[in-house]
């Protein structure tokens, strides 16, 4: 909690080496992705596509990050605290591109915090903000992951290996969901697990140490979390699922675009599972690479023709990371500017 009062802005050189990097290993993976796939109807299925349905595709990936922006803005009204839906959602974009060149999940949440915090929020509304959708937003990700493996259940393409691996990791997304709940129940033994945590980090990283910062932020974080009670977490809860209903709609309006009539158990598996896996790969940025491949490897198994596999893969990551990636990047570079002036 305490890195989050701590957060500096990121710094542009650094910024922008990591986005050349991950710009650098995404084109290394949609160049390898093709070869990996039957490509020769590729070509002919992507001119055959309706366009129509793809710029409603544009459409519907617009509404997931308003969703989110209304997941945001719910829980600050909750607090008294007046931004508006679209002007969350902006920082959400922008927090999320940041998030994958410094820090993931943290960095976006810090970098949530510090805009919130600029626009007059108070530190422990901004805290909460940053931080409760990311957490509620496993709940949505989790019911897609586990329709996915009932599907490779039935299909005969999970294995024993695999389901484990799979419930491993939806535990943790579990624990790391709820565990805050835990927390509030466990006040001073949560103060001393985090305490002990921060103070060896801190030891490593050889950076000073305030253990009362850490009781001080823990505190406005457990009072900002309570007023989440009364039935107050289900509009942020239905804005993170908006996120995710509108993300996979998304790709679906991609198949049907391309005259494929995908079944929501097979897109359920191969858009879940993969999302799932970049979670805990959380050191690879934006999961490039891992929701490429492990897509094409789900999809295949499931008997989806490699040429439509390949083309909708693509279409998505470009309409759902690439392009928001570089608007978040650019709007980035634009509040740090008008900050320093």
């Amino acid at each position: 909690m305490e890195e989050l009062e701590q957060v500096k802005p990121v710094s542009k050189k650094k910024s922008l080496r990591i986005l050349i990097v991950i710009v650098i290993l995404g084109l290394a993976v949609n160049l390898i992705l093709p070869k990996m796939l039957d490509i020769g109807r590729a070509v002919d299925v992507l001119r055959g596509m309706s366009w129509w349905l793809v710029l409603a595709a544009f459409g519907l990936e617009i509404l997931a990050y308003l969703s989110y922006g209304f997941a945001i803005d719910s829980v600050l009204k909750i607090q008294g605290e007046k931004i508006g839906m679209v002007q969350s959602a902006l920082i959400y974009l922008t927090s999320y591109s940041v998030g994958v060149v410094a820090g993931g999940w943290l960095g976006a949440a810090a970098t949530t915090y510090s805009l919130f915090v600029r626009k007059g929020v108070k530190r422990s509304n901004a805290m909460v903000a940053g931080l409760l959708p990311a957490m509620l937003s496993n709940v949505p990700l989790t019911l897609i992951a586990i329709a996915g493996i009932v599907t490779l259940s039935f299909s005969g393409n999970l294995s024993k290996a695999q389901l484990i691996q799979y419930s491993v990791f939806i535990l943790l997304l579990l624990l790391f969901t709820f565990g805050y709940l835990l927390a509030l129940v466990f006040p001073k033994a949560s103060f001393k697990l985090v305490n002990w945590v921060l103070w060896h980090v801190n030891r490593l990283r050889k950076k000073p140490y305030d253990p009362l910062k850490t009781q001080e932020s823990l505190n406005r974080l457990f009072d900002a979390w309570r007023q989440m009670g009364k039935g107050r977490w289900k509009l942020p809860l239905l804005g993170v699922f908006g996120y995710y209903g509108f993300d996979v709609l998304m790709m679906y309006l991609i198949f049907r675009a391309l005259g494929y009539p995908v079944s929501f158990g097979v897109l359920f598996a191969g858009y879940g599972l993969p999302l799932l896996l970049a979670k805990m790969a959380f050191i690879v940025p934006g999961g490039v690479g891992v929701i490429e491949t492990s897509m094409a490897a789900l999809f295949s198994s499931l008997s989806v023709p490699n040429d439509v596999t390949l083309v909708t893969i693509l279409s998505y990551r470009l309409i759902a990371f690439w392009i928001p990636i570089f608007l978040g990047f650019v709007s980035y570079l634009t509040i740090s500017r008008k900050a320093k002036a």
